[in-house]
């Protein structure tokens, strides 16, 4: 599918990787649509943050992935629905785990039944890399198995198969998209790399953190909304699971000791238990396999690990960035 001139839809395009995509299909010529999550402050989100011309070509639909009317009412007109709405934080997932039911796997529901209904022409799900908790073997292809070692895995290993069920039984031309650990400027402090650099830049001397050891395969925001845009692009992509990655793992422990040395070496990591995952509820080693994506579509990550970093310390240090996280909290 050419993308130049579809109405696309983007569900989530208030959040952090949303709101880089709804960019991105911008740059690529789409007449966007922007689905926010409703709220009485009339906020959307990082898309506030947008520039004026930006956010004068969106059409901005404030509403609920939980609530099948909105979903539908959102979706019509759409040729293509990126689906990115969720609930993602793992901590909290742990004690409102019905939550994340509702949202992730009601949610993705919701907008597969509009998806047939409406005989929308793609529908892209987003996974995540967690539904394979720790590696079995590496890199981690689409045929490794799933395990859900935290209620937000479990959920997203639910929405995901619910996708494939519509496009095995209605034939409703689905792609499922995977992004491994996705970093970059806007993210949640709920990730790590964000709690990392605003607790540095904010001045603190002792950096609080949970496990050091896992490792993660991270990707830079902008090669992940590339990924998106090649596989809505290619039309072997449907009825396919695909991973985005960069097949390299760097652990916590050597994340943490690159930005100390980048932002104040006078630093020193600390560990903290109430930042520690249930012993088997954490997932000790992710390193994801981007074959499939580079077969089907060229695509492959255009920044290296440090140049990524370094951007997204960049971006942080503007005071207006920084001033929205609260660095001396533990978020959840």
């Amino acid at each position: 599918m050419d993308l130049r001139g579809k109405n696309a839809l983007v569900t989530g395009a208030d959040g952090f990787i949303g709101s880089h995509l709804v960019e991105e299909l911008l740059a690529a010529g789409c007449r966007v649509k922007a689905f926010v999550y409703y709220n009485s402050f009339n906020s959307w989100g990082w898309l506030d943050t947008l520039s004026y011309e930006k956010k004068a070509q969106l059409d901005v639909f404030a509403g609920d992935i939980r609530d099948p009317n909105g979903v539908r009412a959102a979706m019509n007109g759409a040729d293509i629905v990126f689906h990115l709405a969720a609930l993602i934080g793992i901590p909290f997932s742990y004690h409102s785990p019905d939550s994340y039911v509702d949202t992730n796997i009601k949610g993705t529901l919701n907008v597969l039944q509009a998806a047939r209904d409406l005989k929308t022409r793609r529908v892209l799900v987003t996974s995540t890399s967690e539904v394979y908790g720790t590696a079995r073997y590496v890199p981690i292809d689409e045929a490794h198995p799933f395990q859900g070692q935290s209620p937000y895995s479990a959920t997203k290993i639910g929405a995901d198969r619910i996708a494939e069920s519509f496009y095995r039984s209605f034939n409703l031309p689905v792609t499922i998209v995977r992004p491994f650990n996705t970093f970059g400027p806007r993210q949640s402090a709920r990730a790590v790399i964000p709690t990392i650099i605003t607790q540095l830049l904010c001045g603190r001397k002792k950096i609080m953190l949970g496990a050091l050891s896992p490792t993660r395969d991270f990707v830079y925001v902008k090669d992940t909304v590339k990924g998106f845009t090649a596989i809505a692009g290619c039309d072997n992509a449907v009825g396919q699971e695909i991973n985005i990655a960069t097949g390299k793992a760097v652990s916590i422990g050597d994340v943490v000791n690159r930005l100390i040395s980048i932002i104040n070496p006078e630093a020193e990591c600390v560990g903290s238990r109430q930042r520690l995952r249930p012993a088997k509820s954490e997932v000790g080693r992710l390193l994801g396999s981007s074959s499939k994506l580079r077969r089907l579509t060229g695509w492959k990550p255009a920044y290296t690990f440090d140049k990524a970093l370094k951007d997204t310390i960049g971006w942080f240090r503007l005071p207006e960035n920084l001033a929205r996280y609260k660095s001396d909290i533990y978020n959840i």
